[in-house]
């Protein structure tokens, strides 16, 4: 049998039904998307700053040529890391954090400020910096594997490099800092924060 057409309307009022219906999560990819960008630009950008920090302290010091070699070449890695995030800000028109400023200080000043407390407390916060990225890392290509094969790729190959940094520090002493724990989970919290707030800001 076959059914019957549904009424019309009465005159002066409107159909249950919307012309359009909203697609749910429409425009979350994106947005997601610009938010994985802003805050590895975030990361990066306050990578090198730590590095360059650490360089220039160790530059200046006799026999710690080898030490800001390391630190020059950890930050050069960084440095094309950030290049090319800048790129796909650019690129996607997505701006980066307004903390930008912030962290560029805060990076400065936990760079010398290790640096100054000797060559394992710099290690100390290599370990503890890049065991937090290569973890941030690890979740966005998880959650970009099937998404976003390309970018999820991408950050593999930082990924790696972020962990090779890690381990150099591991090797190099960085758990035989004093009071190592507490400069870890302070160093841990604060990157974590910093992620956090890089999302969004």
């Amino acid at each position: 049998m076959p059914v019957p057409p549904a009424p019309e309307p009465a005159p002066g009022t409107k159909s249950e039904r919307p012309v359009r219906l909203a697609h749910p999560g429409r425009g979350a990819s994106r947005r997601r998307r610009a938010e994985i960008l802003r805050v590895d630009h975030a990361g990066e950008y306050a990578a090198v700053h730590i590095y360059r920090a650490q360089k220039a302290v160790f530059e200046g010091r006799a026999g710690k040529e080898a030490i800001a070699a390391d630190m020059g070449e950890m930050q050069a890695q960084e440095a094309v890391h950030l290049a090319r995030f800048e790129a796909l800000l650019n690129a996607e028109r997505v701006r980066p954090t307004l903390m930008t400023p912030v962290w560029r200080l805060a990076a400065l000043g936990l760079g010398a400020g290790t640096a100054l407390l000797g060559e394992k407390a710099a290690h100390a916060c290599t370990e503890a910096v890049e065991s937090v990225i290569e973890e941030h890392y690890a979740d966005q290509i998880s959650e970009l594997a099937d998404r976003d094969p390309a970018l999820a790729a991408e950050l593999a190959k930082f990924r790696a490099e972020e962990l090779a940094h890690h381990d150099h520090a591991v090797s190099h002493g960085s758990r035989e800092t004093p009071g190592y724990g507490l400069l870890s989970s302070v160093i841990k919290a604060g990157c974590r924060a910093a992620i956090r707030i890089s999302e969004r800001v």
